[in-house]
């Protein structure tokens, strides 16, 4: 299953603005203290983790707290601009591959 939403070069542009603010709040400096990839959960340097929008901002996601994540570059990267539902379904799908 796969939606597609494009989201206007405005929203990104103001979002992405929004992303770098966050990035400079205590709150996210926090986050990344932790050490811990929201996706596969391993311990990573906090210089090495990046933000990650769990909805993506092409997808219509906003730079808010709900929706930003701490990712290792690795999973950033796989994960791209699928939404929740479709970043399970790539797990499931490689859980099912020997």
């Amino acid at each position: 299953m796969t939606f597609f939403f494009e989201a206007s070069e405005e929203h990104i542009r103001r979002e992405r603005a929004r992303a770098r603010e966050l990035r400079r709040s205590q709150w996210w400096k926090n986050r990344i203290a932790r050490g811990i990839c929201h996706y596969c959960q391993a311990r990573v340097d906090p210089k090495e983790l990046t933000l990650d929008h769990v909805v993506p901002l092409v997808r219509g996601g906003r730079s808010t707290r709900g929706n930003c994540v701490p990712a290792c570059k690795a999973c950033n990267s796989r994960k791209q601009s699928m939404l929740p539902v479709e970043w399970e379904e790539y797990l499931e799908r490689l859980r099912r591959e020997p």
